[in-house]
């Protein structure tokens, strides 16, 4: 039985590699929307579902459970392969559909349904093997202990090593040998064991009315527990900042948790009546840890300072990270992880077909968590909040405590009274937690909030600072903000863009934020349509009321158009052509981000682009490191091989970069007095005003924020990696720097292989000097 243990460990570190992989793969796919994701994660765990219910229906109990097992595995690595390969070239058939949602839960179930159901069956598969005697109910929840605890080291080797220094084929084909291994061992094993069926199996029956409690309790505790991962997940990933690392830590803290509480309720879960009470105590422990877990999100750690020598060791913060998550997630990830050993022996009874009882009460929990999972993320998080979320959680699971315990009636009170009480205790989420996420500790008191909100993808806020800039923040940070250097960038991005075409007439702008990138395209003469691309509706809200008078109205503006929808997914399903495609995200460490910055989306930017039209990528420089600008600039440039790049600085130092690449493969010239010309002429009086406001006065000062070329940065580049859509290693190698300040050093680096690019620019020699000694005065 140990042997099958180990099996189990390896049958559950692949299927979470898998996991990682396939929602990748498929959000390369539907787009990273909330509703995206939803699909995606609804169909694999509904896949489960129906695999656990379904395996005991269609197998006969004279097959051998280990043969069956060893086939189940087999097939999932088959699927694996098949989905490495099927999902991309499922591209240009979804792109032509135009990506309407019956399409997207079409492409996720034909994908995800086989290989989740062969997941699913394997523990009801493998439950045949043992008898329903309190000596094989707790064998049960060892394979299921087993299960998890290779879940939690698939889900570290995938986040911390397998996807940051290979890719998703390398990392697919490590997780399908896996599987094969253990089939290949479970086939053996089923030679040298040979299985009788038992003769004595009761037909199939509905569940008795205590049975229908415990199953009901199932469920419930599958809806409390995803509920709450979702809602922790959210939290965390504001406190600790939205990297892959934070997303994989907390999930293997989850399984750790549930691995852990299926050995404890595997050990005690002896008899069918104190397993049943124990069951119940399980979900009063619930209600306290869940309570427990809100006072420390919502009170504690986002005022818990990080010392300036742990934050800057990436590594020290992943160790305080840990043990801050473990604090939050382990008390009720054990109390959950119990109570599926102990459901099962709640109902466990000789003679009764094992898999049809693991099955069931499998299906039960897991439909469950696909409503928690689902209702939290889609409804109850972006409608009513966390905090109604981890208050409504408590709710449920004091009443599945009151359920457990329907045969002693005098109980019932007790955990429906604390769960009330425990609820009304949780607090709202702090508004410097939403702003300021890993620095809330840093900025609480010192600045004025005017809003703060949770929408379906991410927090958004305004707030004020003592010198009177208004900020615009999204997953916990500032991202655009009225501060000089932030304008300076983002009017650089708009104004570069359109004065490098001759006359833009349809625009679009991915990432709508504080408005103000849309904002001053809207104002360039000749402009027709312009469409904002943005995947979280509150951003434009809060760029409508509290920018207004720094993105000129933009979305107010009758030829704009905003489009609720992941950029990358939008500009894949359109068949628009575009004069100018330019992008203005969050940082690149945030989690899916990195889809954005991939060689694929640039190759689709390009051929979405009008004859002479360009693609400007904005590129921060601060909290981060010199590998993820390398490999943002060397990605694009082998898209866009005549790149160029222009800085803008701050107090004489490195800041950000706006990247143009061009649809023609050859390098067009900028005309300086071309473009003076232009900002001179009347239906440029308000783009000219623009400029001014960020202290360029005229095309020589525009262009002399030029840096260098991607010819001449070659040298720099050459170790770079590649950001593709088979490794996205962006956003692996972004994680790493989010708290450093080695932006001055990384456009210092940069400047060493600078020189004024003699074929760039052409004009009269009066302006073509003047340009040159700003730009050397620049340097």
């Amino acid at each position: 039985m140990l042997f099958l243990v180990v099996l189990f460990v390896g049958s559950g570190c692949a299927a979470l590699i898998y996991e990682v992989i396939w929602l990748q793969l498929l959000e390369l796919l539907v787009g990273s929307s909330a509703v995206s994701l939803g699909i995606v994660l609804g169909t694999f765990m509904g896949g489960m579902c129906v695999g656990s219910l379904l395996l005991p229906r269609l197998v006969s109990l004279r097959r051998h459970p280990l043969r069956v097992y060893a086939a189940l595995e087999a097939g999932i690595g088959l699927a694996a392969l098949a989905l490495l390969f099927g999902i991309p070239s499922l591209s240009g058939v979804y792109a032509a559909t135009g990506g309407p949602l019956i399409v997207r839960v079409l492409i996720a179930g034909v994908c995800l349904l086989p290989p989740t159901m062969l997941m699913g069956a394997t523990l009801p598969a493998i439950s045949r093997w043992v008898t329903l005697t309190p000596s094989g109910v707790r064998w049960l929840g060892w394979f299921y202990g087993g299960n998890l605890a290779g879940a939690v080291a698939g889900s570290l080797l995938a986040g911390f090593y397998l996807l940051r220094v290979f890719d998703m084929a390398t990392t697919t084909y490590l997780a399908a040998a896996i599987n094969a291994c253990v089939a290949a061992a479970s086939w053996t094993l089923a030679r040298r064991a040979p299985y009788t069926p038992s003769e004595d199996v009761a037909p199939a029956a509905g569940p008795a009315p205590a049975g229908r409690a415990v199953y009901l309790v199932a469920a419930l505790s599958g809806f409390t527990a995803l509920g709450c991962e979702v809602i922790w997940t959210r939290l965390l990933s504001l406190t600790f900042g939205a990297t892959v690392y934070t997303f994989s830590l907390i999930l293997a803290l989850f399984l750790f948790g549930l691995g852990l509480g299926s050995a404890i309720g595997s050990a005690t879960a002896r008899r069918a009546d104190t397993a049943r009470t124990a069951l119940g105590w399980c979900q009063a422990v619930v209600v306290a840890a869940i309570a427990w877990s809100a006072y420390m999100l919502l009170r504690v750690l986002p005022y818990w300072p990080i010392p300036d020598m742990v934050r800057s060791d990436v590594w020290r913060t992943f160790q305080l990270d840990l043990l801050r998550a473990a604090v939050v997630v382990l008390p009720g990830a054990i109390a959950w992880g119990a109570s599926f050993p102990l459901a099962i022996a709640s109902l466990a009874e000789r003679g009764r077909d094992a898999a049809r009882l693991v099955g069931g009460v499998y299906a039960a929990n897991t439909v469950g968590a696909i409503a928690g999972a689902l209702g939290t993320s889609l409804v109850i998080a972006a409608s009513l909040g966390s905090q109604r979320g981890l208050q409504l959680t408590v709710l449920a699971a004091a009443a599945a405590s009151a359920i457990a315990a329907n045969r002693r009636r005098w109980l019932w009170l007790a955990p429906l009274t604390a769960g009330v009480v425990l609820a009304w205790t949780i607090a709202p989420v702090p508004d410097v937690l939403a702003a300021y996420g890993r620095r809330s500790a840093e900025w609480d008191g010192l600045t004025n909030i005017l809003y703060a909100a949770e929408g379906r993808s991410t927090f958004v806020a305004v707030s004020r600072g003592s010198n009177g800039v208004v900020n615009y923040h999204a997953a916990g940070k500032v991202q655009a903000s009225v501060q000089a250097e932030d304008m300076r960038l983002q009017r650089l991005l708009a104004h570069l863009s359109h004065l490098l075409v001759k006359q833009p007439a349809n625009v679009l702008v991915i990432g709508c934020g504080a408005g103000i990138t849309a904002g001053a395209l809207s104002i360039a003469p000749g402009l027709e349509h312009l469409k904002i691309a943005e995947i979280e509706p509150l951003a434009a809200r809060a760029a409508a009321a509290y920018f207004g008078e720094y993105n000129y109205h933009v979305l107010d503006n009758p030829r704009a158009s905003l489009h609720i929808d992941d950029g990358r997914h939008f500009l894949s399903t359109t068949n628009e052509t575009f004069d100018i495609i330019t992008t203005d995200m969050v940082d690149p460490w945030v989690k899916g981000i990195a889809t954005l910055f991939t060689r694929e989306f640039f190759e689709t930017a390009k051929r979405h682009l009008t004859r002479g039209g360009v693609v400007t990528q904005f590129v921060q420089l601060y909290q981060t490191n010199a590998e993820t600008v390398k490999s943002e600039i060397a990605t694009f440039t082998q898209v866009f091989p005549h790149a160029i790049i222009f800085g803008n600085t701050n107090n004489g130092q490195g800041y950000d970069l706006v990247l143009v690449g061009e649809a023609e493969s050859d390098q067009r010239p900028i005309d300086v007095d071309a473009v003076q010309a232009r900002l001179d002429s009347a239906p440029y009086a308000a783009v000219a005003q623009s400029l001014r406001e960020i202290g360029i006065e005229s095309a020589v000062q525009l262009f002399s924020t030029y840096a260098v070329s991607a010819a001449d940065l070659a040298p720099w580049l050459h170790d770079a990696s590649i950001n593709t859509d088979r490794n996205l290693r962006l956003q692996y190698l972004a994680g790493l720097g989010l708290n450093l300040d080695e932006s001055g050093a990384i456009y210092l680096e940069m400047l060493q292989f600078a020189k004024f690019p003699d074929t760039l620019f052409t004009g009269s020699p009066q302006s073509l000097q003047a340009l040159r000694t700003h730009w050397a005065m620049g340097q």
